[in-house]
């Protein structure tokens, strides 16, 4: 537990770090130091180098902190080096199989998506989003499925730099209030979709993959021509819901 053992002040930082990822919002460093027993000078200490080194974040209208993208980026090389892409390629491969459409796995990176996986059906439709390719995560039903699960502040701090709101084919948020609008239907809704964001003529559904304390690991995601699908579209998206479930339970969720 905190402050024990030979090294107690990177118990202490492994504490701080363990009590932020299981809180749903940000916590102030005083809460933390009456929660981990941590003296509050200790506290600020650890939390400053924590934030220097990208694994906090510090939310200045809140005096409070929360998880960085750093911790976020140390948790995903885990999952997709240790099961993530392992779990979910047959998951994907039936998916695709069932809907008839091309199935990918994407992963949230900051303010982009990242593609991990594709699975393709047998005559599948030319898409841009390969394996390893990059896109702004608010154009992409993917992204917006991990973005809509997550508090809108910590949002805000993935697209506060100036041009964060690209546009690929002239469609798609172009602000933080239009982003805003579209997460809130998308966790209302239980998936995203986009349409033509992307790639003029594509739609694509997605839902997030939750972990344990409900953050977003990681989005199964559908593409298809748009039009095709759209008298069932609820049909789609609820076999991509059941995929991102059935991960998110292969990956230890509740």
């Amino acid at each position: 537990m905190a402050g024990s053992g030979q090294l107690p002040g990177v118990r202490n930082a492994v504490a701080l770090l363990h009590r932020l990822a299981a809180s749903p919002r940000p916590l102030t460093a005083g809460a933390l130091s009456r929660a981990l027993s941590i003296p509050r000078s200790s506290t600020y200490l650890l939390l400053q180098v924590l934030e220097d080194e990208g694994l906090v974040r510090r939310m200045p209208e809140e005096h409070a902190y929360t998880l960085g993208l750093g911790a976020f980026e140390i948790g995903s090389a885990y999952l997709r080096h240790a099961s993530l892409e392992h779990l979910a390629r047959p998951l994907l491969a039936r998916l695709a199989r069932r809907v008839g459409e091309t199935a990918q796995l994407g992963v949230l990176h900051g303010n982009e998506t990242i593609y991990l996986l594709k699975e393709t059906p047998p005559h599948p439709t030319a898409l841009i989003t390969e394996v390893g390719i990059r896109l702004p995560a608010h154009l992409t039903a993917s992204g917006r499925s991990m973005l809509s699960v997550l508090p809108f502040k910590q949002v805000l701090a993935y697209f506060a730099a100036p041009g964060s709101f690209p546009r690929l084919t002239g469609s798609g948020p172009s602000t933080a209030r239009e982003l805003h609008q579209l997460l809130r239907e998308d966790a209302a809704r239980g998936w995203a979709i986009e349409r033509g964001a992307v790639t003029d003529g594509i739609s694509c559904i997605a839902a997030a993959v939750r972990d344990g304390a409900g953050y977003p690991v990681a989005s199964v995601v559908v593409s298809f021509p748009s039009g095709r699908h759209e008298s069932h579209l609820d049909t789609i998206a609820s076999d991509v819901v059941a995929a991102a479930a059935e991960l998110a339970h292969r990956l230890g969720a509740p």
